[in-house]
């Protein structure tokens, strides 16, 4: 670690960073393996910024927060990245002729004798700790080294702290952000929120569809917990923080593997990221775990097994969509079929399907996607989402050649997407022959199987539900009443509400007639659709969700 151990261990306990009596404990707590200083290290009796204080004041150098100095990265190109590894060198400034280069061991003589050589310029060293080196070397080089030389860099960045001894910063960054990921595992959060306030890093956590505060940190432990997190992906930036970015993490916690859809903004009070969180337990989630009552799920189960056509799955975003179609897909996933899917971006990995990744940047978009898959002869192809005249049209002529087609769209019923459809520019004509079903949802939260009880309607319940007394007479109501499980909210776990409404014979001739979407949303309900909000009436009465909750979610389909 550093050139002659012994004599650091004097200046500091010449400094009074620590007595014998230190030592002797020490001697009896660390590992065989590790030195005297790595044992004061790891027990926290010294850290690497007081070594860093001692070493320059004993060779009469500067000492620098580097962890708080603002670094062009442009200087490092003045030092190659294999020797700033080598040395634990990290250029810093430059002028006059003069680079100026933070060193973590300045008594490594041969080592500053040969930074000297490799440099076309006159070095001024000063010193800094050894995990600020690292993490600047991370910060500068990463696009240079290789993966060996990145994990061990990141292995041995020790956290930038508050500077208090014991107190709550001297817990490294490395520990905290696995403490947030671990935390939002435990607790079935879907997105964990990281975000810079005016005075404090709040983290927040996504359960059950609602946001959670659940920790504040001091806002200067942002800028190392972004750069932790954005060294994991290994394709983000961390120099780069004027731009969004987005990467992917692979995490694992005791028997479960995690994947983590990363996306950092620039905010006025720093970087705020959010990490998706993509459990790969949904992957092999059925139709019956959606949430269909056993009508709808037969319906359903035909319209999937279709030889051709368009399925069209609506809603806002987080209203479950592509679980649905990934459970789609799973229930007809057989060997005698080739599946292939275009996804921007590819969330799960799905055995069995050819899955293909949307890059705008390069001109890998939907449209391009697709008409290069339609020459690899699928039966069935699933569009993460159609989004312009151009997808739509090579969707549905696809399908008016013999394919299945899934897709999502952007609607808040299941006949407005007639007109959206109509509205990116595809014929109404096209869209009768092509369409065979369109399916709304959006996720309710389900009451907490450990705390539940009897529930009861208020009269403002019955009023917004347009219940009537037969239905309230064989009501099933239930409510949590709020337990450990679910964090005392009285609810766990997500199932859909769904409309589902099949382009038929007559459906064809209307929306070929160019009505509009109230007469299709009339004449569907007169044939039997049943709206959002009259699936979520079902649901509260047979125990599975609140009056309220089904409320809140179907507040546009109140009519």
């Amino acid at each position: 670690m550093y050139s002659n151990e012994s004599y650091l261990l004097d200046l500091l306990q010449e400094a009074h960073l620590f007595d014998d009596a230190a030592l002797e404990d020490v001697s009896h707590k660390k590992k065989a393996q590790d030195s005297t200083l790595e044992a004061l290290l790891a027990l926290n009796i010294i850290n690497d910024d007081q070594i860093a204080e001692v070493l320059a004041k004993n060779c009469g150098m500067d000492y620098v927060e580097l962890h708080k100095l603002e670094v062009d990265p442009s200087v490092a190109q003045h030092v190659p990245a294999d020797s700033a590894v080598r040395f634990g060198i990290v250029p810093i400034a430059e002028g006059g002729g003069t680079l100026v280069i933070a060193v973590t061991d300045p008594m490594d003589f041969d080592a500053l004798d040969s930074v000297r050589h490799v440099l076309s310029v006159e070095p001024e060293f000063v010193v800094a700790s050894e995990s600020a080196i690292k993490q600047r070397q991370l910060d500068f080089y990463q696009s240079e080294l290789d993966g060996d030389q990145i994990a061990k860099l990141d292995a041995d960045a020790i956290a930038v702290t508050e500077g208090d001894s014991g107190g709550e910063g001297d817990a490294p960054i490395i520990k905290l952000v696995y403490q947030i990921l671990q935390e939002a595992y435990q607790n079935r959060a879907s997105d964990i929120h990281i975000e810079p306030m005016e005075e404090e890093m709040r983290v927040r956590y996504r359960i059950d569809g609602s946001l959670h505060k659940v920790q504040s940190h001091p806002l200067r432990l942002l800028s190392s917990v972004v750069s932790r997190i954005k060294i994991m992906t290994g394709t983000m930036a961390i120099s780069e923080k004027r731009l969004p970015q987005d990467g992917r993490i692979q995490a694992k916690f005791g028997s479960g593997d995690l994947d983590l859809r990363v996306s950092t903004v620039p905010t006025s009070c720093g970087e705020s990221i959010v990490m998706r969180i993509l459990d790969k337990s949904s992957l092999t989630i059925g139709l019956p775990q959606l949430g269909f009552f056993s009508d709808d799920q037969a319906k359903f189960n035909e319209l999937i097994r279709l030889p051709d056509g368009i399925i069209l799955v609506t809603g806002p975003t987080g209203s479950g969509k592509t679980t649905t179609l990934y459970a789609c897909l799973n229930a007809i996933n057989k060997s005698d079929r080739k599946i292939i899917t275009v996804e921007d971006p590819v969330e799960y990995l799905l055995s069995g399907i050819n899955q293909v990744q949307v890059k705008e940047a390069i001109g890998m978009t939907f449209a391009a996607a697709l008409r290069a898959i339609l020459r690899q002869a699928p039966n069935i192809i699933m569009i993460g989402e159609i989004r312009d005249l151009e997808t739509a049209s090579i969707a549905i002529n696809a399908s008016l050649t013999g394919h299945l087609v899934f897709s999502t769209l952007h609607t808040n019923d299941a006949p407005a997407a007639v007109a959206r459809l109509a509205d990116i520019g595809v014929k109404k004509f096209l869209i009768a022959s092509a369409v065979r079903s369109i399916m709304a949802q959006r996720l309710v939260r389900t009451i907490c199987a450990d705390c539940e009880t009897e529930g009861e309607l208020t009269e403002k319940d019955v009023n917004a539900l347009r219940l009537t007394q037969d239905q309230i007479a064989k009501a099933e109501v239930k409510k949590g009443e709020g337990c450990r499980t679910c964090r005392m909210t009285g609810f766990k776990g997500r199932k859909g509400l769904f409309e589902i409404f099949n382009i038929d014979e007559e459906m064809r001739l209307l929306v070929n007639a160019d009505e509009s979407t109230v007469a299709l949303r009339k004449r569907a309900r007169e044939l039997g659709m049943r709206t959002l909000r009259e699936d979520g009436v079902r649901k509260v009465l047979a125990g599975t969700t609140t009056a309220s909750e089904v409320i809140r979610v179907t507040m546009a389909d109140s009519d």
